[in-house]
């Protein structure tokens, strides 16, 4: 059975559980993989000891966005306040 999956990998995420996210591409639901094997094993009444081999092959990789930091030239402005805009 072969399944595909998007994994997203954000080593700077806020909590840890989101640092690495496994998703459907379609659905964008996170894989039950009890249900899986379940339903590799016939969905049969019973306890199992399974081996379940894991195949990672990258197919696509997205390119991940990059910000930018683009100088701002402030010295060109000047404020020149008056007075009675201080007045209220």
């Amino acid at each position: 059975m072969t399944k595909y999956y998007i994994l997203s990998i954000n080593p700077n995420a806020q909590y840890e559980w989101e640092q690495y996210i496994l998703r459907d591409p379609i659905t964008a639901e996170r894989p039950d993989f009890a249900s899986l094997i379940a339903q590799a094993v016939g969905d049969e009444t019973g306890s199992y000891l399974v081996a379940v081999n894991i195949e990672v092959k990258v197919l696509e990789q997205a390119p991940t966005p990059q910000t930018q930091k683009v100088p701002v030239d402030v010295a060109g402005v000047t404020l020149n306040p008056q007075r009675s805009e201080w007045v209220a």
